[in-house]
């Protein structure tokens, strides 16, 4: 029996997002300590939110595959991590990536994929309550969706809502910030 791919549709729950100004919340950082969100406001800059990354030979959550936009989180920060220098040449002056993973789970993938810029811990759900930002629940586990923000200063931009594929996904975001320079 052929299994049929999971559906990729936007329900709509990342509309509410375009024009929203950040707020002022601390989150644990794979560069050390915690560090506002607003640090990185200076300029146009990348925010992509990402449900969990996995670690070589742990199991993935119950039904994982049939979630969509779930898989794919890995490729998604190399695809970032590859593409990093265009996006910069693009306009963006950051790059960082935020799911509600632990800060020392997220530090294991920075070390192990060489990733060049920070990842955010959500843990505590600061931001995702504050934000109002779209979740599902996967194995016990309440994740953030995929999506990325593209940010002015503390202004959301632009919102890639629903994100797939994910592992070309940098590329998507390259072109919009070409298409669409900042003021």
């Amino acid at each position: 029996m052929t299994k049929t791919p999971p559906t990729f549709i936007d329900d709509g729950a990342a509309e509410h997002l375009i024009g929203l100004h950040l707020p002022d919340v601390d989150l644990a950082s794979t560069s050390g300590g915690e560090v506002s969100i607003i640090k990185f406001s200076t300029g146009r800059w990348i925010l992509f939110i990402y449900p969990r990354t996995g670690v070589p030979g742990q199991a993935e959550p119950i039904g994982w595959a049939d979630i969509p936009g779930a898989k794919g989180c890995t490729a998604e920060a190399c695809s970032f991590r590859d593409s990093l220098v265009e996006l910069n040449e693009a306009g963006a002056q950051n790059v960082i990536g935020l799911s509600v993973q632990s800060s020392a789970y997220q530090r294991e993938a920075v070390e192990r994929l060489h990733l060049p810029y920070p990842l955010l811990s959500d843990e505590e759900g600061r931001l995702t309550e504050a934000l109002k930002l779209p979740t599902f629940t996967a194995d016990g586990l309440t994740l953030l969706k995929r999506m990325t923000l593209v940010i002015d200063g503390e202004t959301v931009r632009h919102v890639f809502y629903p994100v797939f594929p994910a592992e070309g996904h940098a590329d998507q975001v390259r072109d919009w910030l070409r298409a669409n320079p900042a003021d």
